[in-house]
């Protein structure tokens, strides 16, 4: 197809015209380029919704018709690839951070059942033996200061950890809790 001089790209008769000459191997081109037969033919409407808009941005003297679509094509494409870059960035971090979630709300539920079972285990052991497992390893405070804190001597809250914890460990037992491997 020759113009003379510049085309009247908005004019119907020429965009036809033009469509008519160029679409099919810009859909090539964009198949190509994506891999993705619908992406190319969104890449084509693009590339004539965009000649159409800036049809006064044709310069005759600098490219001709064929030049300039590709031209547009090209930055198309490229906008098609960025967009597939930042979809695919998105999907990634939402998928990670629904597992991410997901491992959140199951650890959260195991720790508040754990919880549940070593307080109900606890409510089953003499109270001496609870106070003393409880401070020492559920709190994590020193034997000198609990012993001081109970006015007993450290051996004795020695002996109250150790038989509370086995205590314990029978409770749990008898609810039916299995040690950790």
């Amino acid at each position: 197809m020759a113009y003379i001089g510049r085309p009247d790209l908005r004019g119907t008769a020429a965009f036809r015209e033009i469509y008519a000459v160029h679409a099919a191997e810009l859909h090539r081109f964009a198949v190509r380029q994506l891999g993705d037969d619908c992406a190319a033919e969104e890449v084509v409407q693009e590339v004539f919704l965009r000649v159409w808009r800036s049809a006064d941005g044709f310069k005759p003297e600098l490219a001709s018709v064929r030049v300039w679509l590709f031209a547009i094509a090209r930055n198309v494409v490229i906008d098609e690839v960025r967009s597939r870059l930042r979809h695919d960035k998105r999907m990634t971090a939402a998928r990670t951070a629904a597992a991410e979630a997901g491992d959140m709300c199951k650890d959260f539920a195991n720790t508040t059942i754990d919880h549940r079972l070593v307080h109900t285990g606890l409510l089953r052991i003499n109270a001496d033996q609870r106070a003393a497992v409880v401070e020492t390893h559920l709190r994590g405070r020193s034997y000198r200061d609990v012993a001081a804190e109970l006015d007993v001597p450290q051996a004795t809250l020695r002996s109250r950890v150790h038989f509370g914890l086995k205590a314990l460990r029978a409770a749990m037992e008898d609810m039916g809790v299995q040690p950790a491997a």
